[in-house]
């Protein structure tokens, strides 16, 4: 709950009514003959996909190396000495662990001198098989809201399947029990802040009038213990055209509310704030694409993604800036703004968190990961380097309140993960853990290129070789990419890809697309709405640099991608056919001229552009991979992956793709999980069974 936001968060989706017929140029039943798909769960729909898992399964389940893929990729997730990620908290580190013997999996706790050793000892919070197996649900475990500061009482989120939407039950992690007659919230989006151990500030499903289009809150409530949440007064109310409002609580590391901000998020990228002031709600003069982003050392900060003019200064895209905390709650507009940084060329924020003292942020500089330490004091802002390894990826794993401790994962494509923990008070880094080797690396080597995109742009991609790589055009090589919604596809280690893949002879590509945040908030919004294009532009010159260069062939490339992702490869596969061999396209968006009535599509309007209004339709319909399957052309067989539970993309855009696919006597592959959800919230077993599947397919396609 301390990590400061960056970048702007992937949001979800549910299934909204309908139409009867064609509307605003959008397709109804008589243009589009498989709308009945997306029902998620009718009859109908389930007994189709029974269907096309069967067929798969038999086409690729019965490969002679299905069974040894399975069980190399469940050894490396059911491994017991992989890394077991911690927050800290007052009374300990807590860790989420699934394995073998715990499916769903266990909140547990240790303390750091234990967690020190080879061998931590844990004590289980709460296991969620347990409660599962008590209650005949399929919970998965989706976090928990706790009060600060002692973090002591906490809104227990669970999943019924995997879906986005929880239902959330008060829990005390001292006492390790839910709470009898505590606070309890149905099946919902939205959530909850403590306000204190006796008031929530909630978000939720409230009943008719009360959701976005986008299937969002946009209203809040002060819920009081011991009464009835249809009673609870209103506090804020957005509007019905938003993706989402809501007000939360901006607390400093003591815990200590300094003000209640309410937000309405007008677009996916655009937000808009007010803060309670004197029995109102006062309207933030911030840029649209900004956000208040915590409280350090009296001090409150603003990131924002677009140049800010005021008070007689320009303050750039992707820049924090700093507001003494006493003279904004005074006057929150008026209060003099300080620059606390800047990127430089080719940099860009990634992340952040506030210990007892300092801001600590982490940066990608030509996508590699550096962290800086701010702090202030009576000459301003100050910042140094924190001493970390070079050319990786470095992300903020933990962080504590009462002290100046930071726990920073570091990890690159070929070597195994390691977590490092900072000791502010002594001014000390440790390796804390290292994970498993996974597969074994040597002679393996990892290249950077560019690619020149149509329009000229320079498009950079990391190639990880396989050892005794020729460059004939021979190797099978499985390229991917997202290119969306300011989120960077870094390097990490490749744990089961580098098993299964690449100790098997298969090359790696990852493409740094526009789109993406790999380079700031410019390179987000220079491939969005209009120029959505770009992103699918970018991957095809990557694609095509790959062969220009001998590393690969059409014959043995393969494009891989999920959610955005998946749309990624569908726009690749249907504008270049000829181009591939393969494609795994999973939880994906397909249908662009549907899409804001699938799932959550509605709150993605900000980065597509909204298919009802002619001028943006035309911005779509000329990539929209489900209108561009047609006779007359050969798709490379696709394979499908999609969750029945996903209530964000929804499996109604792949199944409707597999299902045109079948009308046209294409080819195809398609898998369905009935659990999971978007963010695929599955045992591992089943995670190995599926990503056993998708590699069998790809040797079959570009290997065998």
């Amino acid at each position: 709950m301390k990590l400061v936001s960056m970048l702007a968060v992937a949001a979800a989706m549910t299934l909204t009514t309908i139409p009867a017929a064609a509307h605003d140029g959008v397709p109804g039943p008589e243009q589009d003959p498989y709308i009945w798909l997306e029902e998620a769960r009718s009859d109908k729909a389930l007994e189709w996909v029974g269907q096309q898992n069967e067929r798969t399964l038999g086409m690729l389940a019965k490969d002679p190396r299905f069974e040894t893929l399975k069980a190399e990729a469940l050894a490396i997730y059911d491994s017991d000495d992989r890394i077991p990620y911690v927050s800290i908290r007052p009374d300990g580190l807590y860790n989420f662990w699934q394995d073998k013997d715990n499916p769903r999996g266990l909140v547990r706790k240790t303390t750091l001198a234990s967690y020190r050793s080879n061998a931590p000892e844990w004590e289980t919070v709460l296991d969620v098989d347990a409660l599962a197996e008590a209650e005949g649900r399929e919970w998965v475990y989706k976090g928990s809201s706790c009060l600060a500061p002692e973090l002591r009482h906490c809104m227990i989120a669970l999943s019924d399947g995997g879906k986005d939407a929880t239902v959330l039950r008060e829990f005390d992690m001292q006492t390790r029990q839910f709470v009898d007659g505590g606070f309890t919230l149905p099946e919902s989006q939205g959530g909850v802040s403590w306000l204190d151990a006796d008031t929530l500030i909630v978000g939720r499903d409230f009943g008719e009038g009360t959701l976005t289009e986008s299937e969002y809150p946009f209203t809040a409530r002060v819920w009081t213990r011991g009464s009835a949440i249809a009673d609870a007064p209103e506090i804020f109310r957005g509007d019905p055209t938003d993706v989402s409002s809501g007000v939360y609580l901006l607390r400093d590391g003591t815990g200590t509310v300094h003000a209640r901000v309410a937000y309405r998020g007008v677009s996916f990228h655009e937000r808009e704030y007010a803060v309670w002031k004197d029995g109102a709600w006062v309207k933030l003069d911030l840029p649209a694409k900004s956000s208040p982003s915590g409280i350090v050392d009296g001090q409150l900060l603003y990131s924002i993604d677009e140049d800010w003019t005021t008070g007689g200064q320009t303050f750039p895209a992707d820049a924090l800036i700093g507001v003494d905390l006493a003279a904004w709650k005074a006057d929150p507009n008026g209060a003099a703004k300080t620059l606390v940084w800047a990127p430089g060329d080719r940099q860009t924020k990634q992340g952040a968190t506030i210990t007892s003292d300092s801001l600590y942020v982490t940066l990608l500089d030509n996508v590699r990961g550096k962290v800086v330490k701010f702090d202030h004091g009576p000459g301003g802002w100050t910042q140094a380097s924190v001493p970390l390894p070079a050319n990786a990826t470095i992300g903020i794993a933990a962080s504590s309140d009462e002290r100046d401790d930071v726990m920073f994962s570091v990890t690159d494509f070929l070597n195994p993960s390691s977590l490092h923990f900072l000791d502010g008070e002594k001014g000390t880094i440790e390796v804390l853990k290292t994970a498993p080797a996974n597969f074994v690396p040597e002679g393996m080597a990892v290249e950077q290129y560019e690619a020149t995109s149509a329009d000229g742009t320079k498009i950079p991609y990391f190639v990880v070789k396989p050892a005794g790589m020729k460059m004939d055009g021979s190797t099978p090589t499985l390229l991917g990419g997202y290119g969306g919604f300011q989120v960077p596809r870094l390097p990490s280690y490749l744990g089961s890809t580098g098993k299964l893949w690449l100790e098997r002879g298969g090359a790696y590509v990852l493409a740094n697309l526009r789109g993406g945040g790999e380079f700031g908030p410019n390179w987000h919004q220079t491939a969005i709405r209009e120029n959505k294009q770009r992103t699918w532009d970018d991957f095809i010159a990557v694609a095509d640099d790959l062969k220009q260069r001998n590393l690969t062939s059409a014959e043995h490339l393969g494009i891989m991608g999920g959610s955005q992702g998946g749309l990624l490869v569908g726009t690749a596969f249907t504008q270049r056919p000829d181009l591939f061999n393969a494609a795994v396209v999973q939880i994906p968006l397909f249908d662009m001229l549907r899409y804001h009535l699938i799932g959550r599509g509605a709150s993605w309007v900000g980065e597509y552009g909204d298919p009802r209004i002619a001028e943006q339709r035309a911005w779509i319909e000329p990539y929209s991979p489900y209108q561009k399957l047609v006779a007359g052309k050969d798709f490379p067989a696709p394979f499908f992956v999609a969750s029945t539970a996903d209530d964000r993309t929804h499996p109604a855009h792949a199944r409707k793709a597999v299902a045109k696919l079948a009308e046209l006597g294409q080819p195809y592959y398609y898998f369905e999980d009935m659990t999971g959800g978007h963010s695929g919230g599955v045992d591992n077993e089943q995670r190995a069974k599926l990503q056993a599947l998708q590699y069998i397919y790809l040797m079959q396609r570009l290997m065998d």
